[in-house]
């Protein structure tokens, strides 16, 4: 494994102040930062003061959108120590993008052990107070100045890092969401089980509609026949029908998210009932009118769990749980952000201490 040099910043920044945290506009004092070149391989993996990147205007990432990204956590316990949540289904998941996106694999040792001097560099701007965390974005994106479809020769491997509150402003409580009817997200065979920027570009357009409306995210349905329920916006959704839980199987248009993975693990600890598979939206409006349709929540890294108190499905607003935060879902989201922040057990063996 190649060495990961050091520069430290000589400006530090002042931190934000910890209550009402912003989502994403803080960024903390240091970057990490590797570069590729089809001659060399990944080379020169260094940590940096955090500054602009400069690239060539032709640089094929402007043109053709050829970048991936993950997004991850750190969060800081009672003692101090400094956890991170399945870190390693982050590495292996960014390499499952790269091969999608014609893009050298990286490392995943190497960027495990770079995201985590970058974090034990920069842990003091890890805020402590309930429901803020450090969220993590590495990213890879192609350089070379190239106005050709072709995949890059270049790449850089870069790791930020922004001090988080709650990403909804609804927090815990459940939030409205918009069942999108017009634009489709994915398809098979496209790029929607892969973490690249085009997927939510893409998107604006329907959650820049559903927030004119009053949703804070859209549900997006099947791009072959509008009919079966595929995520939410930036997480993966399920529903607790009839005691039952189900959530859409992975069908190659759906992000394979590591949230939702461990909720699956989670309520099978639980020996709760928990099926993936195909499920319309027809489904979903039957169970609700049977009186069936119990919880509904998203999964996601940014938001961990996100209730769903109302669907809007053809002007059909289904209203969940009397639009309150179900006992399910509450309990997802107090044992996993309790395994996360250090203060439940983990018998997983999901957190990974940073030294």
């Amino acid at each position: 494994m190649q060495e990961i040099k050091v520069q430290l910043s000589q400006h530090k920044k002042d931190k934000p102040a910890q209550e009402q945290l912003p989502f994403g506009r803080f960024f903390t004092d240091h970057m990490f930062v590797m570069d590729y070149s089809k001659d060399k391989g990944w080379f020169d993996a260094r940590v940096i003061p955090y500054q602009p990147i400069v690239l060539d205007p032709a640089a094929i990432i402007f043109h053709y959108g050829q970048t991936v990204f993950e997004g991850l956590k750190a969060y800081i316990t009672k003692d101090q120590d400094v956890l991170l949540f399945r870190p390693e289904e982050n590495m292996k998941r960014m390499n499952r993008s790269n091969r999608r996106l014609c893009i050298p694999e990286i490392d995943e040792d190497l960027g495990l052990e770079a995201l985590k001097k970058l974090i034990s560099i920069d842990r003091d701007w890890i805020p402590n107070k309930e429901g803020t965390s450090l969220y993590i974005r590495p990213f890879v994106f192609a350089t070379e100045p190239y106005l050709g479809v072709a995949p890059s020769t270049t790449y850089q491997f870069v790791i930020i890092l922004s001090p988080v509150g709650a990403y909804y402003k609804e927090g815990i409580n459940p939030v409205k969401i918009a069942v999108e009817s017009e634009y489709v997200r994915a398809v098979k065979g496209g790029t929607g089980n892969a973490k690249t920027a085009g997927n939510y570009a893409s998107s604006l357009k329907a959650q820049e509609e559903a927030e004119a409306e009053g949703y804070s995210q859209v549900l997006w349905l099947d791009g072959k026949e509008h009919k079966y329920i595929e995520e939410v916006g930036s997480m993966n959704v399920f529903f607790k029908i009839n005691g039952e839980v189900v959530t859409p199987e992975l069908n190659g248009s759906i992000l394979e998210g590591i949230t939702r993975k461990s909720v699956i693990e989670l309520l099978k600890h639980w020996n709760i009932p928990v099926i993936e598979k195909k499920i319309s939206m027809e489904e979903i409006y039957q169970a609700h009118g049977e009186g069936k349709l119990e919880e509904a929540f998203g999964t996601g890294t940014a938001a961990v769990i996100s209730p769903i108190g109302e669907l809007n499905w053809e002007n059909h607003k289904l209203t969940i749980h009397n639009g309150e935060t179900g006992e399910l879902s509450k309990k997802i989201y107090d044992t996993l952000t309790g395994i996360q922040t250090g203060i439940k057990e983990d018998p997983f063996n999901w957190v990974l201490k940073v030294e």
